[in-house]
């Protein structure tokens, strides 16, 4: 074995030497005998279809394992991309992969060339080396003691266990090519799984180059340049069956097949996931992905629950609702005439016409929405902390305990490596790498803060355009829907009133935009990403990570915080309207009579609800659709003509940014149901049933409709962790501000305990206490209603209207000034959000104070299984340091004593 020289740092592949010797006797196991050679020709595949099965992975000696596969196609440009296939197929062969060519001929389209490519023994053992991947050397015969109480009870949703134990619990330590023979090598062809063989080939794939060694061109590298420019179609590694059937080859092991049976179907929804075998099939970066997920569906049903209950009580408690009875009173509600909502267009009304959407509004904004606000705050905390030690227990089972990002920053992004052109000594490998120069990284650092700082601006741009439709047409609706034939309707009528069609018409609307918007801002995204040039994959997702949130975050969220804190509180009084941006045509909105809280609710249902149901439809039914199409030619093809490769060609790819995606609508969901919560209990209750099916779709489209992902290894849940946290600490701000601020909750009880005239803790009065009064003489007349707008029951005996606020009366000496009530509400509100967050906090930080992060008994484990591994290498290397003095020396045959004897290690249970 020796390195490709003539090249700088970084830019080598390992190459396989002919001559390259490794012990091929290895634990009883002889190496079967495998042709070697290159690239079949096209002209030489002799091979009669029809009586062999190509629902395989196999090449065609049935020995060697398919663990990638190229497809390519001929076009005009095809002696230049020709040539680059040619060099590039060429250094595949030197570093000492094996290719298999099918001809166009063998193709169900005739166009498409797939080459496969095997790893052989000598390359996969190089590569486990360098890539330090952990592999098995002992049994674990470490006792599990953990019981579970009431384990009985689990019964219905368990699998079977050789579903979810796919294979037994081994010791590992990181793969060492000179100490082979310590490793459990029973079986060479099996013993590194598919998942890690593509893994390798991969990486190989990645960093091989297609110029020739006198070319200085060092940009041409990497199988995704090939894909971008071309050159070939697709690159994936094969399923190791069709999904609804077992192989017919007995040495494929048919677990995408157990995963469908037993994970994909959706009658499998209330059964726990195979998380070992995702893990073994599709690596750990996915594994702990369905983890996360399901870990955090199962959390979310507490919370639907408490959310359920919360709502119940609103409706149990509806006719002790006493405020509402006051409002649809004909004696009190009936003779309260209310100032008009809008200039010209809008006429004055009588405060019983909100009395549906008052008692709508009692549902959710009652004294158990201020309870929930304060549970979420600290399930939030209990799902953070328990998800940590989940995610402990995880590293441990998979081998990821001593997996940390550190390693990735010696493994370069592709595309970095290629276009740094300068050069350094790297402190730790002691090695030249290439490096982006400090110039060029602030250059491009600003130029990608700047593009973000523009789309969000468009985004805000595209919210107040919104209000101003919101304003604009509300004024339109007041005027149509006075005598819409919708008022008469006995059922449905008295609930459609301007404020709810402007509501439902603006969410509707400001839905659309930030889909459209979601579009155009993942390509810019991803485009300024790749000119930053992140070093190491994990940076590279990391910084995507953070712009795509925080694009997200104000995109999805800002019309809920508009609704929520600045609707309704910056109107003025009728006779000193306050209007945007000082144009006098459009007056700042006022909140619906019955509450800004109801209109937060249908905002959050609209954004929420669409954002879920579109989702699935994109997630589910584009893909199916898609393949469904590409396919068509080929479903009636029996198994003998529909190759395996031809099949998955066929199938979507997953991509590198098919799971940040998947995250990514998990963590807005997450916000919905954590910001905004106080003013709509049953979100967890939506988001639960969505969580349910969304388990059930992701898995069925990973394993029917996308090829089978490269695996990659995580051992966290990465950026994603540091910004649930920060929506854990907003969502306590934010549900404090709601139910002060948007809630009525604080002005009743203040009225309740201070103000309520015969001094009994009750609610009567409260309406006539709580509404201003203004002399209609006294609005000016660019405000006041057209004269044909005013209602018949309006005339010139009606000398006063009300309006939503605390301001002195007319003739008052402080007339339309702010009360004393004001401020002692003011001074309620303020102080219940900074008690309400000290205690949600002070809770937060006991619970996590609490619950340590790594189980005890996993800390015990991970400490006892590094003592067994330290152990066991120890006796391996003076076992095979006195096999060598044995053989170098028949004379004296004892033992150094600086080398003494140990005796067999014995596990004892007492030591955990």
């Amino acid at each position: 074995m020796h390195r490709i020289t003539g090249r700088e740092g970084g830019d080598s592949l390992i190459e396989m030497s002919p001559t390259d010797s490794f012990n091929d006797d290895i634990n009883g196991y002889h190496q079967h005998p495998s042709s070697s050679s290159g690239s079949l020709q096209q002209g030489q595949s002799g091979v009669d279809k029809q009586t062999q099965s190509k629902d395989s992975v196999f090449f065609r000696d049935g020995v060697r394992r398919i663990d990638f596969v190229l497809s390519y196609v001929e076009d005009k440009d095809g002696e230049r991309k020709q040539e680059r296939r040619n060099l590039y197929e060429a250094n595949l062969e030197k570093v000492g992969l094996e290719l298999e060519t099918e001809d166009k001929s063998e193709s169900e389209d005739g166009k498409t060339y797939f080459v496969k490519i095997h790893a052989p023994w000598e390359v996969l053992a190089t590569y486990a080396d360098v890539l330090k991947i952990k592999v098995p050397f002992k049994v674990n015969d470490i006792p599990d003691n953990r019981e579970i109480p009431m384990n009985w009870l689990s019964t219905p949703f368990r699998l079977p266990e050789h579903i979810m134990q796919p294979e037994p619990d081994f010791f590992t330590a990181p793969f060492n090519k000179s100490k082979s023979d310590f490793f459990l090598i029973d079986d060479k062809d099996t013993f590194f799984p598919p998942s890690t063989r593509n893994r390798i080939v991969y990486y190989i794939l990645s960093r091989c180059s297609y110029f020739r060694d006198e070319c200085a061109d060092k940009d041409k590298k990497g199988i995704k340049r090939l894909l971008n420019n071309g050159t070939y179609t697709a690159a994936f590694p094969l399923h190791d069956s069709r999904y609804w059937t077992r192989s017919r080859d007995a040495n494929c092991e048919s677990e995408r097949y157990n995963l469908y049976n037993h994970w994909a179907k959706f009658l499998c929804f209330f059964k726990e996931q195979p998380l070992n075998l995702i893990r073994k099939y599709y690596g750990e970066k996915i594994g702990i992905y369905f983890a996360w997920l399901g870990f955090y569906t199962e959390m979310l049903l507490f919370a639907a629950i408490v959310g359920t209950i919360c709502f119940i009580y609103g409706f149990l408690t509806y006719d002790d609702n006493q405020w509402s009875k006051e409002i649809c009173s004909e004696n009190v509600g009936g003779n309260i005439v209310m100032c008009p909502l809008c200039d010209k267009k809008c006429s004055y009304w009588k405060l019983n016409t909100t009395c549906n959407s008052s008692w709508q509004s009692h549902l959710f904004d009652n004294v158990a929405t201020v309870f929930f606000a304060i549970f979420m705050g600290i399930w939030v905390t209990l799902f953070l902390e328990f998800w940590k030690r989940r995610q402990a227990r995880l590293e441990y089972e998979w081998d990821l305990v001593d997996f940390e990002e550190e390693q990735q920053q010696l493994q370069l992004r592709p595309e970095y490596e290629t276009k740094c052109t300068s050069r350094k000594m790297n402190r730790i490998t002691q090695e030249m790498e290439p490096y982006l120069p400090i110039t060029s990284k602030c250059a491009r650092t600003c130029l990608s803060g700047a593009t973000v700082l523009l789309w969000i601006s468009l985004i805000i741009a595209c919210i107040i355009g919104v209000i101003a439709y919101r304003l604009a047409v509300y004024a339109a609706f007041a005027s149509i829907m006075k005598d819409s034939p919708t008022a008469h309707l006995e059922v449905v009528g008295p609930y459609i009133t301007p404020q709810l069609a402007t509501s439902v018409t603006a969410s509707c609307i400001n839905f659309v935009i930030i889909m459209i918007l979601n579009l155009m801002y993942e390509r810019v995204a991803v485009w300024i990403t790749d000119m930053e040039i992140p070093k190491t994959h994990l940076e590279y997702e990391n910084k995507l990570t953070m712009k795509m949130f925080l694009f997200q975050f104000v995109n999805y969220y800002s019309s809920c915080f508009y609704v929520a804190f600045f609707k309704g509180k910056f109107v003025g009084y009728p006779g000193k309207y306050a209007y945007m941006f000082g144009w006098h045509k459009l007056r700042n909105e006022e909140c619906d009579p019955g509450g800004c809280l109801i209109e937060l609710t249908t905002q959050l249902v609209i954004v929420m609800t669409g954002k879920q149901v579109w989702g699935n439809i994109q997630e589910a039914l584009v893909p199916w659709l898609m393949n469904w199409w590409g396919s068509r030619k080929s479903r009636g093809h029996p198994e003998s003509l529909y190759s395996r490769w031809e099949q998955d060609h066929d199938l979507q790819g997953f991509g590198h940014l098919g799971l940040f995606y998947e995250y990514l609508e998990m963590v807005i969901q997450f916000g919905f149901i954590t910001l905004f919560v106080a003013s709509f209990p049953l979100a967890p209750l939506l988001a639960l049933i969505n969580n349910i099916i969304e388990v059930r779709v992701d898995a069925w489209k990973l394993t029917t409709q996308f090829r089978r992902p490269v695996a990659a290894k995580a051992h966290s849940i990465g950026a994603w962790e540091e910004i649930l946290n920060g929506v854990a600490v907003l969502s306590v701000v934010t549900n404090a501000f709601i139910v002060a601020f948007t809630s009525d909750m604080i002005p009743r009880l203040v009225y309740m305990y201070a103000y309520q005239p015969e001094g009994a803790m009750n609610m009567k009065g409260y309406i006539n206490n709580s509404l201003s009064v203004f002399n209609i003489s006294e609005i000016p007349v660019e405000s006041r209603p057209d004269d044909d707008e005013n209602p018949v029951w309006f005339n010139s005996s009606i000398t006063t209207c009300r309006y939503r606020d605390y301001r002195y009366p007319p003739g008052h000496e402080k007339q339309y000034s702010h009360t004393m009530q004001f401020w002692h509400i003011l001074a309620a509100k303020l102080a219940f959000i900074i008690i309400m967050e000290h205690v949600v906090f002070i809770v937060k930080f006991f619970v996590a104070w609490m619950i340590p992060d790594v189980p005890s008994d996993v800390r015990a484990r991970v400490k006892r299984e590094r003592y067994l591994v330290q152990e066991y290498l120890h006796n391996y290397e003076v076992e095979k340091l006195k096999i060598q003095l044995s053989q170098n020396s028949n004379e004296c045959t004892c033992t150094p004593m600086i080398y003494p004897s140990l005796a067999k290690h014995e596990v004892l249970s007492e030591c955990l």
